[in-house]
């Protein structure tokens, strides 16, 4: 993990906004004892990475033919929230999803937010993020 984990705790809520602990919801998505589910779930557990600067979980979430080689996560950034506009497929009868968001933060004092339409497939049976615009 990250220097910026040290606020969030096993017990914490789960950044990604759902009702459980971090250990209890994405946690288990970052330590790799489970994947997740759906393309939505594992958009909030990337949302969680970025906010816990788990690197090693957004590289291997992404797409093989989309990866960067090297990933750096701005230290000044501070996830704040997450809201899931819309979702299309992505569930297990699906092979592919989207999942429209909108990431909030704190850039040097000031808060800001991402919006995003993202692109997931099954790679190896496993939901990873392919792009987003």
């Amino acid at each position: 993990m990250s220097k910026k984990t040290g606020s969030i705790t096993p017990t914490s809520p789960c950044p990604c906004g759902l009702p459980a602990s971090y250990a209890g919801c994405c946690g288990a998505f970052h330590t790799g004892a489970s994947s997740a589910p759906t393309a939505e779930r594992l958009m909030r557990s990337r949302y969680s990475a970025f906010a816990v600067g788990d690197v090693p979980y957004l590289l291997r979430t992404w797409h093989s033919s989309t990866r960067p080689a090297v990933l750096d996560l701005d230290d000044g950034v501070r996830w704040t929230g997450l809201e899931i506009l819309a979702t299309s497929g992505g569930t297990a009868f699906h092979q592919e999803g989207t999942v429209e968001f909108r990431a909030h933060c704190r850039v040097g004092g000031r808060e800001d937010s991402q919006h995003e339409l993202s692109r997931f497939v099954r790679e190896g049976g496993r939901w990873v993020y392919v792009d987003g615009v």
